[in-house]
């Protein structure tokens, strides 16, 4: 059996990379593709509790799909709003989204 330390070692490294994915990139869509990540290390956190503390019950994998509900609901409008951005300034720039600032 692996032991739960390696689940969370490849959490942590997800999460990392996810967080440098947020704050370095400058383009919407690999923004939106590094908060995916954050959420994928997420579940793997949860579910590897899930396993270790509780294999019974099944409220680690009800948060699990929880997670990945709310992960594809995000990824749907996200994307639907840099669409939207895009057609209309021709750039997904995160830094020149300032329509709604004064």
């Amino acid at each position: 059996m692996i032991p739960l330390s390696w689940y969370l070692l490849v959490a942590a490294v997800l999460f990392s990379i996810g967080l440098y994915g947020v704050f370095a990139r400058r383009n919407a869509v690999a923004i939106l593709m590094a908060v995916e990540l954050i959420l994928n290390a997420v579940n793997i956190n949860l579910v590897a509790f899930w396993r270790y503390r509780t294999p019974e019950s099944s409220a680690g994998m009800a948060w699990a799909i929880f997670v990945l509900v709310v992960a594809a609901a995000e990824a749907a409008v996200g994307l639907a709003l840099v669409i939207s951005i895009y057609r209309n300034r021709d750039s997904v720039v995160a830094e020149e989204m300032d329509l709604l600032k004064n």
